[in-house]
């Protein structure tokens, strides 16, 4: 058994995230990917994302109907500062003996070994790494182990999503339909005053 662990604050979920775990699965014969939204990342301290129910909620909505993709809420039951050995620890448990992998951004290999008890991570996953479009990946730096991606990626960003929610701009096609329509009718990510 091989399992992706993709983990991020999904703030929002939107279809570049969608296509990597399509990628990540079709190109490594995944039995399963597991999307866990962080609760806080300790990379962007100062930065709140939005409720946890309201991203966990987006992401049952746009993997609805997904049997090879599913939702772990592990990091947002935990709280406080999510840090991915505690999750990857928990798989190993879990599923002693399949083949674990970490899905992280094209931004992420030269911050790897600043991650927490970097060195037992390496030892227990691969890392599956979004090149940026365009762009060739970058090499992780060892003692990691990895590859890139190949398929789909996409320009865009959770980032890019709440600036055009704030700015009254569509997010149609940057999100699945079912996720820009939540987010329409819950009001979620608007400036303030329009809340």
């Amino acid at each position: 058994m091989k399992i992706a662990l993709f983990g991020g604050s999904f703030d929002p979920v939107h279809l570049g995230h969608l296509l990597v775990a399509m990628a990540a699965r079709e190109e490594l014969e995944l039995s399963r990917v597991f999307f866990i939204p962080a609760a806080q990342s300790p990379f962007k301290p100062e930065r709140a994302p939005a409720p946890a129910n309201e991203r966990l909620r987006l992401l049952r909505l746009a993997l609805a109907g997904e049997a090879a993709y599913e939702v772990d809420d592990q990091e947002l039951r935990r709280g406080g500062t999510s840090y991915s050995i505690d999750t990857v620890r928990d798989y190993k448990k879990r599923f002693p003996t399949a083949g674990l992998f970490y899905v992280i951004g094209a931004d992420q290999p030269a911050q790897l070994n600043l991650w927490r008890d970097a060195a037992e991570l390496a030892r227990l996953v691969e890392f599956l790494v979004i090149p940026r479009p365009g762009e060739p990946a970058p090499a992780l730096p060892a003692p990691f182990r990895g590859r890139a991606l190949r398929g789909f990626p996409l320009g865009v960003s959770s980032s890019e999503i709440r600036a055009r929610c704030q700015a009254g701009l569509p997010i149609t096609h940057l999100t699945p339909a079912a996720v820009a329509e939540a987010i329409k009718i819950n009001r979620l990510y608007l400036p303030a005053h329009l809340r």
